[in-house]
C-alpha cells in the first residue's frame, strides 16, 4: 500500500513540478520534477520486486544512476544558461512553491513509514526506497528555498543557485546507484 501511495504521489509531483517548472523557467523545479520521475521508477521497481521479483534491483539501480547523471548535466547546463541570459531567468511560481511545501511535509512521513516497514520485513529494496523518499524531502527544501527567495525578493539567480545546491545530492545518489548500492540517509 505504501508503494501505491508513493507511486500516486510521485505522478502528481512529477507532473506538477515539470508543468510549473517549465512554465516559470525554473531550473530548480524542473530538476526536482526530473528527480521525482527517477524516484517514480524506483518506487515502481520496488513494487514489482514485491509483486513478482521480475525486476532486478541492481539493474534498476544502474538505470537510475544513468538518469541521475543526465539530471546532473541538465542542472549544470541550464543553471549556467539561466545565470548568464536574462531571457532564461525564472519567474516566481506559486504552484511550484505550493507543491514543494506539500512535498516537504509528505515525503518525510512516507520515508519514516517505509523505513519502519523495511525494518519489520527485512526488505533492503523498501529500505532503499525509504532513503529515496528522504532524499526527495531534502531536495524539496532546497528547491523551495530558491523559489521563495525569487518570489519574495525577485532574485532570479536564487533558483539556479538552489538547483546547483541539489548537485551534491544527485551525484551522491548517482554514484551509489551506479554501484548497485542505496543511500542510507
Amino acid at each position: 500500500m505504501l508503494q501505491l501511495v508513493t507511486i500516486g504521489w510521485m505522478c502528481v509531483e512529477l507532473g506538477v513540478a515539470l508543468f510549473a517548472g517549465i512554465r516559470a523557467r525554473s531550473v530548480a523545479l524542473t530538476a526536482f520534477g526530473a528527480d521525482s520521475g527517477i524516484e517514480l521508477l524506483s518506487a515502481f521497481v520496488v513494487l514489482q520486486h514485491f509483486a513478482s521479483g521480475s525486476i532486478s534491483e541492481r539493474r534498476a539501480a544502474r538505470i537510475s544512476a544513468a538518469l541521475l547523471y543526465v539530471l546532473a548535466a541538465y542542472i549544470v547546463v541550464t543553471s549556467a544558461l539561466s545565470l548568464v541570459s536574462t531571457r532564461l531567468q525564472p519567474e516566481p511560481t506559486v504552484l511550484g512553491i505550493g507543491l514543494l511545501v506539500v512535498t516537504a511535509i509528505i515525503m518525510p512521513l512516507l520515508g519514516r513509514a517505509k523505513k519502519k516497514l523495511a525494518a519489520e520485513t527485512g526488505s533492503r529494496a523498501l529500505g532503499a526506497d525509504a532513503a529515496q523518499s528522504n532524499i526527495c524531502a531534502y531536495m524539496s527544501w532546497i528547491a523551495l528555498a530558491g523559489l521563495l527567495v525569487n518570489f519574495f525578493f525577485n532574485l532570479a539567480w536564487a533558483d539556479s543557485v538552489a538547483a546547483l545546491l541539489l548537485l551534491p545530492i544527485v551525484l551522491k545518489e548517482a554514484g551509489e546507484a551506479s554501484k548497485g548500492e542505496v543511500c542510507h540517509c
